[in-house]
Order: structure tokens, then C-alpha cells, then sequence
């Protein structure tokens, strides 16, 4: 069947003249939340991680919040409080900046492991548990975190069971010589941004997940993914979950419908398996980049 355009192919135009020179990484986040998935972007300050965390928020419709975070953030600060109304006698809950569509959890790294423990019910359940009460969050509801290089001062490393609520991982580089100069001659970002109009709406994008997720995954494909799967958890002392193959098969599918197409191809799973895996099978004593970690996989495991 051939390939059909669909109403994401604007989105990643749009996307592209804001945050120039990285259309692959800006391919990989939008695969990432058309998956259902939450986003983590890791690199130097000033590349553009806050800009293009922004910039998905505005084309597609969704209601944004901004997170600082801070070593001396608490739960509270990110899933709000109960405060007593004189009024009426009676505890009445502020909802913290958890409760909107998107999220940017902007240097999560330099919160304290306790307060970043506040987001893990979010992440997986899409509901937060506060004082006894279990609220529903808005749909859809993404993540996207940021976090420094863990040699920068002032951050404090994710556990496992934080990463491995994160779908993907990508990082942005330094803009290639032809996309700096046009950066320099171009127009602020943020005035771009301000002036951009929103190109979906938030129920469109749920009916671009549905659609998405009914993408055909063949048996032969499932193999593949599940040869992948046994084959880190025999070279790697932090194999792949159950979840990041159900993660790794979902942003495939989404990587194909970004395509156009209503079947995943092996080149699916290949072009998002560096994101999905780097920062799960990443070891302190073997740094290695996305690319490596996930080229290493790709050349072990046969096509099927």
C-alpha cells in the first residue's frame, strides 16, 4: 500500500522551521508522545530542549506547564496541596502543575530522588494519589523532562524505575554550521513560537494514537523485537523490561504511521531502538551514546 500523508506531516514542517537542523530528533519526540510515551531529552544547556518541548505543546493544542525543577522542591510543589478554607470549614485541594496535558519537567536532574518519585504514579497510571484521594489527570498527558549531563554540578542521578517510565531518550547536539547561521540571521525563537497557531487539537491527537497503535505488527516482527530483548538481558546486567518491549513495539508503530504506513517494517523498530533503549541499558563503568547502545543491538540480532 502506498504511503499516505497524515495530519502529523504539518506538525513536523511547522516543528522544523522552529527548532532547525534536528528533524530526526523532532521525529523521534513526536513517534515518542504519538506512542503514548513520555520524553526525556538530556544534553548542554542552550540547544534547545526547552524550545522544542514548547514547540510539540503548541502544535498540537495541548495545555503546557512548566516545572523548574530544584533541590529544594518538594511532592507538594508538583502535585499540589490541601488548604484549609475558613469559609467553609473544610480542606479544599490546589492542584500542583501536574494537572495539564504536557509537562516539562525542566531539569529534573537537579531535584532530590523523593520529589522526582512524585511523578512516577503520573507517568504510569495517568492519576495522581494525594492525601488519601485518587485524581485523574487531563488526556492525553505526556512528560518531557530535560536533564544536564550527570557530570554537572548540582544533579542527582534517576533510578532505574524512573528511567524506565520514560519511552524514549534523544539528545539535541550542536546545530550543524548551516542550521546555526540560520539561527543567527533568523528571528528570536520564542518570538516564532508566540506567533505560531496551533495545528491539532488535543482530540485529534488522541485519534492519531488510535490510530497509531492499530499499525499491524507481524509475528516475524515480534520475533525480532523479542530476539532483541533476550539478547540485552543476556549481554547487559540491566536488560530490556517487559515494558520497554511493549514500548519498543509501540514507538515502531508510531514511527510507521508517521510514515504513512499501516505495517511495521524491521527499519521501524531500528530507527527507534536507540532511543528507546540507551538510557535503559546504560552502565556507569560503559558510557555510551543512544547511537551506540542501539547500533550494538541492531548488528548482534539478525533480521528476521
Amino acid at each position: 500500500m502506498p504511503s499516505q500523508p497524515t495530519p502529523l506531516a504539518a506538525v513536523l514542517d511547522a516543528a522544523s522551521r522552529i527548532v532547525l537542523g534536528k528533524e530526526r530528533q523532532i521525529r523521534l519526540a513526536l513517534a515518542c508522545l504519538l506512542a503514548r510515551g513520555h520524553l526525556l531529552i538530556e544534553d548542554l544547556p542552550g540547544v534547545g530542549k526547552t524550545t522544542l518541548a514548547h514547540t510539540l505543546a503548541r502544535l498540537l493544542g495541548l495545555d503546557f506547564q512548566r516545572i523548574q525543577f530544584t533541590s529544594d522542591m518538594l511532592p507538594a510543589d508538583i502535585l499540589g496541596i490541601s488548604v484549609f478554607d475558613r469559609e467553609t470549614g473544610v480542606f479544599r485541594f490546589h492542584p500542583g502543575p501536574i494537572f495539564t496535558q504536557v509537562v516539562l519537567a525542566d531539569e529534573i536532574n537537579r531535584a532530590t530522588p523523593k520529589t522526582q518519585s512524585a511523578l512516577l504514579e503520573a507517568m504510569e497510571e495517568r492519576q495522581v494519589t494525594v492525601e488519601g484521594a485518587t485524581r485523574p489527570l487531563p488526556q492525553p498527558f505526556f512528560v518531557i523532562a530535560t536533564q544536564n549531563p550527570a557530570y554537572q554540578l548540582g544533579t542527582f542521578p534517576l533510578p532505574e524505575s524512573q528511567l524506565d517510565r520514560f519511552l524514549m531518550k534523544i539528545a539535541l547536539g550542536y546545530p550543524d554550521r548551516a542550521a546555526e547561521r540560520a539561527l543567527l540571521e533568523g528571528r528570536d525563537r520564542r518570538v516564532l513560537l508566540a506567533e505560531t497557531a496551533p495545528l491539532l487539537s488535543a482530540e485529534t491527537l488522541l485519534n492519531e494514537q488510535q490510530h497509531a497503535a492499530a499499525v499491524h505488527a507481524s509475528p516475524a516482527l515480534l520475533d525480532y523485537v523479542q530476539a532483541l530483548v533476550a539478547h540485552s538481558r543476556n549481554t547487559s546486567p540491566t536488560g530490556l523490561s517487559p515494558r520497554a518491549a511493549l514500548g519498543l513495539v509501540a514507538a515502531a508503530r508510531a514511527w510507521a504511521h508517521l510514515a504513512g504506513r499501516d505495517h511495521v517494517l524491521p527499519e521501524d523498530v531500528q530507527a527507534v531502538l536507540p532511543a528507546v533503549v540507551a538510557h535503559r541499558l546504560q552502565t556507569s563503568s560503559e558510557p555510551r551514546t543512544a547511537d551506540e547502545a542501539g547500533r550494538t543491538l541492531i548488528e548482534a540480532v539478525p533480521l528476521p
